[in-house]
């Protein structure tokens, strides 16, 4: 190792890697410190329950992933990412037994929501379909480190996407539609009439036309695997087992780049007060199953899907969120985002056997368990679903922040979504990756463009790092 680092990166997630990645190939020298035994932060593999079942402990299905601008621009195939496709990317189910569907066909979609809502579906996508690549690699960055390449379509869809998710559901009649619309937009858990959850909800929708809503082959360790593989080739080294606990810890370097909440950077770089103002949003409780079989789904459509969101009504997705972000309470009916991986990819199971992942939302902090609640909606959509289960192992908030120090008190998105917040993270500035340290940055989930494994977040804060580091090569 150098005796003076360019860059020292905390925490091996998915941004903490994308940007040792990104500076190293830029000829910089860098070094990873990780408190964890292995890489991966949300993006982990474990066999949770029984051996021979491997779980994803956080992140599942990853369509913002496939179609990440930044992951695109690295050969991680020879490093071992394979990307599976299920038949259906997602499927919404109704209690009638029939689903409303997210296809990689946009006719599909539409027919699947009716004949009052098809054409206005078709019109809602149509002006962005053919445009993926630019419009989210535009969406995904800020004007501070790159232009957009297409303005006009830009603010075409941020005319769309600004407004709250229920003024744009007031486009469809009927509630198939809007149903499945709420659900996507839940995905960052983030309150219906929220500032931009439009957008949310309409990204998430395009992705699905684009590239599909994929799992890797073996888990979403091989994400983070792949990651890891290409920066160890570019001269990069990683380090596990190594918790930072001050700035003193690490080695010397010019620059220093964390992966982490707002909350620890503040206190291991003795930062103060910087970001008080910062707000975690409500938990996750999740569950891992090992099951004896397939998912039982009364609707057909729900058996061929990656991701199945058990709702089933807008009113009662709506109803859970506020209840879980308001602290209200864990809901009595929990909204659901389910994954069955091992649809497509047998590696994750033994012959015959499935793994199954599902969670709902939870107030901040919340020390219930929900496991019953989430039982009870899953058996409802697909009755006799508690005689598969062969084990399970739950996760409430405390849990998911022992294993995941970014997730304080459950948050998987690394700080509330919702608001100003979901554009405007960690807080208002044109430099959302600096800090009042001239040598340390920001690079997690809680700066642009936020929750998701994508690796935009530590691209962007890559690039405001080695922009100052060639700055401070000049004479």
């Amino acid at each position: 190792m150098a005796s003076i680092l360019d860059a020292v990166v905390v925490g091996a997630g998915p941004n903490g890697l994308t940007a040792a990645v990104e500076l190293a190939r830029r000829g910089f020298s860098v070094a990873v410190f990780e408190a964890g035994t292995t890489v991966g932060g949300g993006a982990r593999t474990e066999e949770l329950t029984l051996p021979g079942f491997r779980h994803d402990p956080c992140s599942a299905v990853h369509p913002l992933g496939a179609g990440s601008p930044v992951f695109k621009t690295m050969p991680l195939d020879r490093y071992g990412l394979q990307w599976l496709h299920p038949p259906l990317p997602m499927a919404h189910p109704f209690d009638d037994g029939t689903a409303a569907v997210l296809s990689r066909s946009v006719a599909e979609t539409a027919l699947s929501f009716g004949p009052r809502d098809a054409g206005a579906y078709r019109r809602l996508v149509a002006p962005y379909l053919g445009h993926w690549d630019t419009l989210v690699r535009d969406f995904m960055s800020l004007p501070s480190t790159a232009l957009p390449r297409d303005p006009a379509l830009l603010a075409r869809f941020g005319l769309t996407g600004l407004p709250p998710s229920t003024w744009l559901m007031r486009r469809f009649h009927d509630e198939r539609a809007r149903a499945l619309f709420a659900g996507l937009v839940a995905h960052v858990i983030a309150p219906l009439g929220g500032v931009a959850t439009s957008a949310v909800g309409l990204v998430f929708a395009l992705a699905a036309h684009e590239g599909g809503w994929p799992v890797p082959r073996g888990g979403s360790q091989a994400i983070s695997d792949a990651l890891a593989g290409y920066l160890k080739d570019l001269g990069g080294v990683v380090h596990t087992g190594y918790e930072v606990k001050r700035l003193d810890d690490l080695p010397p370097a010019r620059a220093y780049v964390f992966d982490t909440s707002p909350t620890a950077l503040a206190r291991i770089a003795r930062l103060g007060r910087a970001y008080e103002g910062y707000r975690y949003g409500a938990a996750a409780f999740k569950i891992d199953y090992a099951l004896d079989g397939p998912v039982p789904w009364t609707a057909e459509a729900a058996r061929r899907a990656g991701t199945v969101q058990v709702g089933p009504r807008s009113a009662d997705i709506a109803t859970a969120l506020r209840s879980a972000s308001c602290g209200a309470g864990a809901p009595e009916r929990p909204f659901l985002i389910t994954a069955q991986p091992s649809l497509v990819d047998p590696s994750r199971a033994p012959a015959g056997k499935h793994v199954f992942w599902a969670y709902g939302h939870v107030p901040h902090g919340w020390q219930g368990d929900l496991t019953d609640a989430v039982e009870r909606q899953v058996e409802r959509f697909a009755p006799g679903f508690r005689d598969r289960v062969l084990a399970r192992a739950t996760a409430g908030p405390a849990e998911l922040a022992a294993r995941n120090p970014n997730y304080v008190g459950g948050d998987i998105a690394c700080g509330a979504a919702s608001g100003l917040q979901l554009l405007l993270r960690p807080k208002l500035s044109l430099r959302p990756y600096g800090t009042p340290h001239p040598a340390v940055y920001l690079c997690s989930s809680a700066t642009p463009p936020g929750p998701g494994v994508h690796g935009m977040s530590g691209h962007n804060a890559a690039k405001a790092v080695w922009r100052r580091l060639r700055e401070t090569r000049r004479p």
